[in-house]
């Protein structure tokens, strides 16, 4: 159960990081795969800052954080 939660916390946190960078879509999958290994991201971003978060709110602020920061390196490295 906590794989689909942590799919559907991908999902949400790709969308609103492709809606707070603007650009082109990534597609529902796209904003999976972005949403996920933004969470990853993210989670080891904030314990490098010493941040922690929980509950929900606290993972999908996390995955987003993570995804924005996946989204500005994956168009660095596009150019």
């Amino acid at each position: 159960m906590q794989f689909v939660w942590f799919i559907l916390i991908g999902l949400v946190a790709g969308w609103l990081a492709g809606k707070i960078v603007k650009g082109g879509g990534f597609g529902v999958v796209g904003d999976i795969v972005i949403g996920v290994l933004g969470a990853l991201l993210g989670g080891f971003l904030f314990s490098l800052l010493g941040l922690a978060s929980t509950g929900l709110i606290g993972s999908i602020v996390t995955a987003t954080v993570g995804a924005i920061v996946l989204i500005f390196l994956l168009r660095a490295i596009k150019r």
